[in-house]
């Protein structure tokens, strides 16, 4: 396989003054009917000197083949002259921007789910990136593609069917974003890529079970919430019942202990305003 070997071809402005002074020569012969001698230099200047001469933009490259065989790769901007019989083909080093499609694939506990991915590349190897693929843009919609549907496939969206699940698609989202970073890296490097970045740009469920996945996640809610309500109320009841004992506020048997919970857990836990109820009489009457 071939990789990248940087060229450092002279300059092309000291190769440029050599093509006018040949011009300017092949204008005198034929000013002086030396028509032979103007033909070779004009052949001479236009076949071996003129074709040299290229022009590298900031942030692109000049890849060169001979006769099908790769020379190198100009990668520094500026007026340059190389082989005239190379073949010369401009590879950008520009950082491109993917932005994927949204995809409708399954989640790590098979939900349908709907991702899509921003991903941030360059050029690293243009060598390998001329030769190892057949389209490299190509190439890398196709492994980018790849790439969100098998992380999609690895976690679940989040955590409402697997509690033990460390990383979720929805709440993992630095995570997920160097994980998609690595996996495509290591996909898109035979193809000479760097990816720079790659983030989630999209997550949702699909439209058909969107709605019921809502409806479980609030209920998920309100029952986490109940349980911290009865947990702190629990413990308040506790506290409550301790300071009373420990100060000798008043005693309290079993029966009145009981009732006494009872009507705090029902204050604590209501979920609306509790209105007094001034009771005249006793427990037991």
């Amino acid at each position: 396989m071939n990789t990248e070997k940087t060229l450092n071809p002279p300059s092309g402005y000291l190769t440029l003054v050599v093509f006018l002074l040949l011009l300017g020569a092949t204008g005198f012969c034929i000013v002086n009917q030396s028509f032979t001698g103007a033909i070779i230099i004009g052949l001479i200047d236009f076949i071996l000197v003129l074709p040299g001469l290229v022009i590298v933009n900031p942030n692109e490259s000049k890849v060169l083949i001979l006769f099908g065989k790769y020379v190198g790769t100009v990668k520094q901007d500026g007026f340059f002259w190389v082989n005239p019989l190379t073949i010369k083909r401009k590879v950008s080093l520009k950082a491109f921007n993917l932005n994927g499609q949204q995809l409708k694939v399954n989640d790590g506990v098979g939900n349908p789910i709907e991702i899509a991915a921003v991903i941030v590349w360059r050029i690293k190897d243009t060598a390998k990136a001329m030769f190892a693929v057949e389209n490299y843009l190509q190439y890398v919609n196709i492994q980018s593609e790849a790439a969100v549907r098998h992380l999609a496939n690895s976690f679940p969206y989040d955590n409402i069917e697997d509690e033990q699940a460390r990383i979720t698609l929805s709440n993992g989202a630095d995570e997920v974003s160097k994980l998609l970073e690595k996996e495509l890296n290591e996909r898109l490097e035979p193809a000479g890529i760097e990816v720079l970045e790659a983030r989630i740009s999209h997550l949702a469920y699909s439209p058909e079970i969107a709605h019921t996945m809502l409806q479980r996640q609030q209920a998920s809610a309100i029952i986490s919430a109940r349980r911290l309500i009865v947990e702190g109320a629990v413990g308040m009841v506790d506290m409550a019942l301790q300071k009373l004992s420990e100060k000798n506020i008043v005693e309290l048997d079993e029966e009145r202990k009981a009732a006494m919970v009872s009507n705090l857990l029902v204050v604590l836990c209501g979920d609306k305003a509790v209105n007094p109820v001034v009771n005249t009489g006793t427990l037991y009457h």
